[in-house]
């Protein structure tokens, strides 16, 4: 099998040897930290220990931060208990058309239970203005939620600027931000952001799957989702995923070492461009992305899943959106009011600090390729 050249960092990323390591060394010692002796004093060091690591990247006190199963989690639990904390203010949440569908499928949800939601149209661009925020507020308004960083277009929305505005219209909104596509891949600790409430993913960053972090704000008396043995403080039960939260805390200790990693991913990512458009004259650029890990471009008249599928015979990864969609049409490229050429040919590009010019000259070869051999739809 030809090496694997990978660019869908943006779905997931390698597990960093740092993280495997330290949760290979944590599995061994296999006390619940919940435990009083020695094996279980351990293993609640650990936990201690990787929250404090945790923290320090968000920029936060370690008593703010609860460690969860994923990023789903965390903003199920931000979104669901928030509106529930803010209930007597009003039934009202304002998002945007463009978040991950972790958040929308939840405000969905809060739909059919009686809550209104106003979901913010992106220009196409696909950005959220702070002005298009505040006008939404209502009396009403219980919570705010717009992600850091698009998943599928690399676009920066302005969160901290839109924290200061509704702060100013009215504090009593929550503020919540899915900042998993952000965490230490912007260049600023994301409570500088204000956010009440903040989600971020282990498995983004080189942790595996199955481990997530959410941010409660001192002074935010949010209540759990999950209830039981009163793990978290009382916020999260479920005995901790110590091996998980023992390899998140190394993934993150690695990027903070490594503060040049966003810098190299971004020059990365131009190159690509670059080679991609030189390579292939059709080809269209959606985003260049605000952030340097993400881009997403098109090849009109061409289906996106065909071309994907193509390119994955040859061990060459890239998405036509977001992992969560399994292939059908992105909802973030159709907010943005992308015509349906565009749309159908839409792909996302994701890179990682280690992504090499090499791999990029091997993917606008096999792009080319694929063009030449595939019939365009004419759509």
């Amino acid at each position: 099998m030809d090496e694997l050249i990978y660019f869908d960092y943006a779905a997931t990323s390698p597990v960093r040897p740092e993280a495997a390591a330290a949760m290979a060394e944590a599995l061994g010692q296999f006390g619940n930290p919940s435990s009083r002796y020695g094996y279980g004093r351990e293993a609640a060091r650990r936990v201690k220990e990787g929250r404090e690591i945790v923290a320090k990247a968000l920029g936060c006190s370690p008593g703010e931060v609860y460690f969860t199963s994923c990023g789903t989690e965390g903003d199920n639990w931000a979104l669901r208990r928030g509106v529930e904390l803010n209930r007597r203010k009003g039934r009202h949440i304002v998002t945007t058309a463009v978040e991950h569908a972790a958040v929308l499928e939840t405000c969905r949800d809060l739909e059919r239970q009686g809550y209104e939601v106003t979901y913010l149209k992106p220009d196409k661009a696909g950005r959220i203005t702070v002005d298009q925020v505040t006008e939404a507020l209502r009396p009403d308004t219980a919570l705010v939620s717009v992600m850091l960083v698009n998943n599928e277009t690399g676009v920066l929305l302005p969160v901290a600027e839109a924290v200061k505005a509704v702060r100013a219209a009215d504090r009593s909104v929550l503020f919540h931000t899915d900042a998993v596509q952000g965490f230490l891949k912007v260049p600023f600790p994301l409570c500088s952001t204000g956010a009440d409430l903040i989600t971020v993913s282990g498995h983004k960053i080189g942790a595996p799957k199955g481990i997530g972090a959410l941010y409660v704000k001192k002074g935010v008396r949010l209540s759990p989702l999950l209830t039981g043995g009163g793990q978290e403080d009382g916020l999260r039960s479920g005995t901790e995923a110590t091996g998980q939260i023992a390899a998140f805390a190394a993934a993150v200790s690695a990027a903070m070492a490594d503060p040049g990693g966003p810098d190299r991913a971004a020059a990365l990512k131009e190159y690509t461009l670059t080679q991609l458009k030189a390579a292939l004259p059709r080809l269209e650029v959606i985003s260049a992305g605000d952030v340097g890990h993400i881009c997403a471009v098109t090849l009109p008249g061409y289906k996106s899943e065909v071309v994907v599928r193509v390119l994955g015979d040859k061990n060459i990864c890239v998405s036509s959106g977001s992992a969560c969609h399994k292939g059908k049409p992105s909802h973030v490229f159709a907010a943005m009011g992308l015509p349906k050429p565009w749309l159908d040919g839409a792909l996302r590009l994701s890179f990682s600090p280690e992504s090499t010019r090499e791999q990029a000259d091997a993917l606008a070869a096999a792009l080319r390729e694929a063009a030449a051999s595939l019939f365009t739809t004419l759509s």
